[in-house]
């Protein structure tokens, strides 16, 4: 596949401000003045007293005549003779221009005490321009996202406050672990404080340092340029278990509108830039909870709200309303948009695509049984990520196809880890987005699908994090007309067994979550986009 750049990539300066000076720093530079032109007037006297002067009468050394011998002798010599005085006062003048040639004037006293008021306001003009100079100009807030950052969860989220202004900001991939550039600006500064997030003055010698830094190796700049608007795929009903997304979204102060079928069909997705999609069982058998959940209320309540929606909206089966609102969301995607799925929200999404109009799941769940013939009708063709994939039929077994891995991930146990791929920063910046993080090995996390195997793939989609000496992708990305799909198998990435009842996972215990940071990576990715205007 060309990895073709999905956005254009350039670079922020934020240009240096020129601050007025004030009035204390306007008495202040008058003060430096006047100690400046002090010292000046001091020098210059010092210099005066020091200065060597000849004695009247008395030639300097060397035999020349001192200014004036001259002329005395012409004096003395006009009391005896006239015409020998006028003689001898030619002389004298003659001898006094020649002793005078070759060496300096000696200045006066006046003429030193003149230049005084000169030194002085050149001394006081100087001042008051090095303190109208502006300051020395600063770049921005630094956000860095290593091992120093306070709160990395919530530095997404700083991010996007600031895109939310309108102001714009980098992302320096693979820097300080993805740091963020933001402009040098006090309200941000102000609410980097409020949510806990670590920022660092960027004056323009650092940044010229880390522009050379980020020229010299696998790192790239990136600017964000919008706040990209989010919608999450939830049912009308609270399921019995948590969604990592909404989790992420509202612990790092992301703002998000809540959509489900109803919307999807309405076309409302196309008022939103990024869509996910996270516990949703597209197959229409309501997550294949029946073997063991089927008695409890809350597995009622969830099968009672997809059938009414199903018959709202004109469908006679649920599964055949997932299977158009899955075609709707490929639509959406088609057409520029950006969807992120987890969890069984992944694989049973193409399942739903190759399936679409025919039977694929037994009386339990549609009152009627599945077509026998239901894995050789597959249309692979209308998938995004995955071919030739075979589904599990049986009702009671849970699991919806061999894509899965959950069953060879179980064996393998909690401390499992699953590795990021490295990726060219400049040449393949999309996916380089999708992996900033911290580390690179991330802990393995269960789900109802918790990863794909690799023979499954289709050709043309990037996988983004594999188990290494294992037959599974964790993590993967593709493109799909003017949109992209990103599928991050799993469901709680700090919880590695999230069961049915479980408490949410308290994110403020895990601030430097690496897991979690693959999310926000896909909420921002879409804020790198140069969109053009959707029809």
């Amino acid at each position: 596949m060309t990895r073709a750049r999905l956005f254009r990539m350039g670079r922020v300066i934020p240009r240096s401000r020129m601050r007025p000076i004030g009035p204390v720093g306007l008495v202040g530079a008058v003060l430096a003045g006047l100690v400046v032109a002090l010292a000046a007037i001091m020098t210059l006297g010092l210099a005066l007293l020091l200065r060597p002067r000849v004695r009247p009468g008395r030639r300097p050394a060397g035999g020349s005549p001192a200014p004036g011998d001259g002329g005395a002798a012409s004096t003395d010599a006009g009391a005896t003779s006239t015409d020998a005085g006028a003689a001898s006062t030619d002389a004298g003048a003659t001898s006094s221009a020649g002793g005078d040639a070759g060496r300096p004037r000696d200045r006066s006293y006046a003429e030193v005490i003149e230049a005084w008021p000169i030194v002085v306001a050149l001394a006081l003009g100087l001042s008051l321009a090095g303190a109208a100079a502006p300051p020395p100009a600063r770049a921005g807030w630094l956000v860095p996202m290593d091992e120093r950052q306070t709160d990395h969860l919530r530095a997404y989220g700083l991010a996007y406050w600031v895109l939310s202004r309108g102001q714009k900001c980098e992302w320096e991939l693979n820097y300080r672990g993805g740091a963020f550039l933001l402009k040098d600006d006090a309200a941000t500064e102000r609410e980097a404080n409020l949510r806990g997030v670590a920022i660092q003055p960027m004056g323009g010698a650092d940044e010229a340092a880390m522009r050379a830094e980020i020229a010299d190796n696998n790192m790239e700049s990136v600017v964000l340029e919008k706040a990209p608007k989010v919608a999450v795929y939830i049912p009308r009903n609270t399921p019995p278990w948590d969604d990592a997304v909404t989790l992420a979204l509202e612990y790092a102060q992301i703002p998000y509108a809540r959509v489900w079928d109803e919307e999807v069909l309405r076309g409302e997705l196309q008022q939103y830039d990024w869509l996910h999609l996270h516990h949703e069982d597209f197959t229409g058998q309501h997550g294949k909870f029946y073997a063991a959940y089927h008695s409890f209320p809350w597995y009622k309540e969830e099968e009672a709200a997809q059938q009414s929606m199903a018959a709202k909206l004109g469908f006679a089966k649920v599964t055949q309303l997932k299977a158009a609102v899955a075609g709707a969301i490929k639509e959406y995607i088609g057409r520029g948009g950006f969807m992120f799925g987890m969890c069984s929200a992944t694989d049973t999404y193409d399942i739903a695509l190759a399936a679409a109009g025919t039977d694929i799941v037994d009386i339990y769940y549609d009152g009627d049984p599945a077509d026998p013939a239901a894995n050789r009708k597959l249309d692979y063709t209308r998938t995004l990520a995955f071919k030739g994939f075979r589904l599990e039929m049986d009702p009671l077994l849970y699991r919806f196809s061999d894509i899965d891995v959950t069953q060879e991930a179980s064996i393998r146990g909690p401390g499992a880890y699953f590795t990021l791929f490295d990726f060219s920063a400049k040449n393949d910046p999309v996916p380089t987005m999708l992996i900033q993080d911290h580390v690179n090995a991330i802990p393995e996390f269960l789900g109802q699908s918790t990863g794909f195997h690799k023979r499954f793939i289709k050709s043309g989609v990037l996988a983004l994090a594999e188990v290494e000496g294992a037959d599974e992708v964790k993590y993967l990305h593709g493109q799909f007309g003017r949109g992209t799909f990103t599928f991050l198998g799993g469901h709680d990435p700090e919880d590695y067994q999230h069961m049915v009842g479980d408490p949410p996972t308290d994110l403020s215990k895990y601030r430097h979550s690496p897991g979690y940071r693959l999310i926000l990576n896909n909420v921002l990715f879409p804020a790198a986009e140069k969109k053009k205007q959707r029809t």
